[in-house]
């Protein structure tokens, strides 16, 4: 009788298992297919608002970069700003944002937009890596939680932790 209560119950963890694998597989693949949730975009445009706020209040000046969702990016590189011929654009992660949304509009966001406005500013930067000190300091003033060079995996992980 045990054995046959104890197989029941491992088939049933088994199945449960599975139905999660298709679920999580299922959207996945959907947000893959999709366009971002609009909550996503509601979220991104919220930030983007308080960032360009912070801009006018540290600078004196704002303005609006296009900010466009991607999943063209190799490897897990969150955003990425671009300067070509007087236009500026930030790029993000459409491959990163389903499971690194806080991250994204916490940290990703400012940080790209620091960049836009050092492009900006005209500021060249003498390190060639575009994480100097004006740069870090353009990070923070616009809200950036976390104005590292680059992304803290540790940040990612610890946000996603319930406690």
């Amino acid at each position: 009788m045990f054995s046959k209560n104890l197989e029941r119950l491992f088939l049933a963890v088994i199945l449960i298992a599975l139905l999660v694998l298709v679920k999580n597989y299922y959207d996945g693949y959907t947000f893959k297919i999709n366009d971002i949730p609009d909550s996503y975009k509601q979220r991104i445009a919220n930030k983007e608002q308080e960032v360009i706020q912070l801009m006018q209040s540290h600078y004196g000046f704002s303005f609006r970069v296009p900010i466009i969702i991607t999943d063209r990016f190799k490897g897990r590189l969150y955003g990425i700003t671009a300067y070509k011929d007087g236009e500026i654009k930030i790029y993000l992660n459409k491959k990163v944002m389903q499971e690194s949304m806080d991250y994204m509009v916490d940290s990703v966001i400012a940080h790209e937009y620091a960049h836009a406005l050092i492009f900006k500013l005209g500021i060249r930067d003498r390190n060639k890596d575009s994480h100097s000190k004006e740069w870090q300091q353009a990070c923070v003033n616009l809200g950036g939680l976390n104005c590292e060079q680059y992304v803290n995996s540790q940040d990612v992980v610890m946000g996603k932790l319930p406690f």
